[in-house]
Parts: structure tokens; C-alpha cells; sequence
């Protein structure tokens, strides 16, 4: 599948939600012209044309598999992984956002007391992001690079770590994010061109952190902003991916290997080092 034909296909897929959700809210007021169940087809044609492209995306890596981008960890300090391309891919079940070999990390605090906060099934339904160690931690450049996108105006919600809000998460949040397009999903975000036709992407971003906007050169070490818990996420973390595009409608996933750490498995806590010439709370070393 081309590029511009993941385009349209993208496109398309977008348009059907849409046009799914409008008719699911319409018809709480209104009869429709036309069989119930037919209003189920836009919905259906959305997941055929995921299908569609994730099919495409794998068979890609099946006759042409990419090598490994050796980058710099995106984050200093004590980590552990989520969803990691060293257990399964595609990393996330999906191939679809250049996803193919993203990874989700969250941070883990060495201060007594301050542990990550544990899914719980009834209370307190939701956390604060200050309660998370990831919330608010630097985002570094993995490499020397242009900014070719940068936005970070989206809020910052609440935890999504109890059954209610997950339920929340995946059923009602969920469904409004993928009518609101990826921008919603991935919520705040900043891409970065690494040159040879690779890219970086950094999603969930806080908001208002952004250090950088699109157009500007950075050095490899230099931070971008702050950890967030905008967009389709249920706690603060870093999402971060290699494609070989700056779209992520179109993009496809490239493997990467973090210079010192490598790829960490699910639930492996590793140690990234502060870039030289940054201090640890992420400001430039006098």
C-alpha cells in the first residue's frame, strides 16, 4: 500500500466513524429513515479498512523486515516498560499510527512513599497526575534533529486506573477520541526528523510543556518538554516510536534500540542516564 493510498484509506476510515457516531446520537431523537441495523455499517467499514492497513503493514515487515535505529533514550532515571516490542509485535495490537514498534514507559521514583499508583478496582476511581513519578519528568531529543511537529494544548485528564474508569477509558472515551482523530488519541505530541527517512514521535505530552515548536534544530540530549497524560491514556507515561514518515495516518513503525538500555521488556525497570550537559531535573548544566 502506497502512501498516498494509506492516506485515503485513513481518510476514510476517520469519515465513517464519524459519520457512525453522528447517527448513533441522532437516533436518540429522531427516527431514522432506514433500518437500525444498517446504521452498523459505517462501523464495520471503519474496521475493515484498519484491518486492511494493518494487514498491509505486516506484510511489509514480513518480506522487507527494517533493521533497528540505535537513538538515545528519550528520558532519564529509573523506568519500566509497557507494551514493548521485546515481547510482541505489533507492540500495541496494531500496526495502524506507525505503531508497529512503539513502546510506553512510566517512570519509577526512588523516594520512600512515593510509589507508582496501582490499578484498583472500585477506589479512588481516578488518581492524580502529580501522584504519578512520570508526571512532569523531562523529555530529552533521542538524536540531533528537526521538529517537524509540536502541540501541546490539550488538558491532562485524570487517571484512568479503577474499573469505572477504565470502563469510561474504553467505551465513552474511547469511541469520542477516534471520532476526534489522531490528535486525540495521541494527544499532545512532538515529531522529530532524524534524517535517512527516520522519525521520532513523543505522545502524551503535558500540557504546556512544549520547549520546542516545529522548525527548530535540536541536539541530541536536549529537552522537548515534560511527561504528560493528554490524549488516549489512562496514566502519565512517555509513548514513544520510530516511522518512517512524519504522519502518523501514514506512517509506518521502524524498530529501535535505546544506545545503553536497549529494549526493555514488559514490566523490566531500567536506567536511562541524565544527557550530558542537563541536570536531573532536565535544565542545561551551567
Amino acid at each position: 500500500m502506497s502512501v498516498r493510498q494509506r492516506s485515503l484509506a485513513a481518510l476514510a476510515r476517520r469519515v465513517l466513524w464519524l459519520i457512525f457516531f453522528v447517527q448513533f446520537v441522532v437516533q436518540h431523537f429522531v427516527d431514522l429513515p432506514y433500518n437500525y441495523w444498517l446504521g452498523w455499517l459505517p462501523l464495520l467499514g471503519a474496521v475493515a479498512i484498519g484491518v486492511v492497513m494493518s494487514r498491509s503493514a505486516r506484510r511489509r515487515i514480513e518480506t522487507e523486515p527494517p533493521a533497528p535505529v540505535e537513538v538515545a533514550p528519550p528520558v532519564a532515571g529509573r523506568w519500566s516498560a509497557l507494551n514493548s516490542p521485546a515481547d510482541k509485535v505489533p507492540s500495541h495490537g496494531t500496526h495502524n499510527l506507525g505503531q508497529t514498534y512503539a513502546i510506553d514507559i512510566t517512570a519509577e521514583s526512588d523516594e520512600p512513599g512515593r510509589g507508582r499508583p496501582q490499578p484498583v478496582w472500585f477506589w479512588p476511581i481516578a488518581w492524580r497526575n502529580q501522584d504519578f513519578p512520570a508526571f512532569g519528568a523531562p523529555l530529552y531529543a533521542v538524536a540531533d534533529a528537526t521538529v517537524v511537529h509540536a502541540e501541546d494544548g490539550q488538558r491532562d485528564h485524570l487517571s484512568r486506573s479503577s474499573l469505572i474508569g477504565v470502563l469510561y477509558f474504553w467505551l465513552i472515551e474511547g469511541i469520542g477520541r477516534s471520532v476526534g482523530g489522531t490528535r486525540r488519541i495521541v494527544g499532545n505530541h512532538v515529531i522529530l526528523d532524524l534524517g535517512e527517512g527516520t522519525y521520532a514521535a513523543y505522545a502524551h505530552v503535558r500540557k504546556g510543556s512544549l520547549q520546542v515548536r516545529a522548525g527548530d534544530k535540536v541536539l541530541a540530549g536536549q529537552v522537548l518538554g515534560q511527561c504528560g497524560n493528554s490524549g488516549n491514556s489512562t496514566e502519565p507515561h512517555v509513548h514513544f516510536q520510530l516511522m518512517d514518515g512524519p504522519d502518523l495516518n501514514t506512517a509506518q513503525g521502524i524498530p529501535f534500540t535505546w544506545r545503553g538500555v536497549g529494549v526493555p521488556a514488559n514490566r523490566e525497570v531500567f536506567t536511562a542516564a541524565v544527557p550530558v550537559g542537563v541536570t536531573a531535573a532536565g535544565e542545561a548544566a551551567a
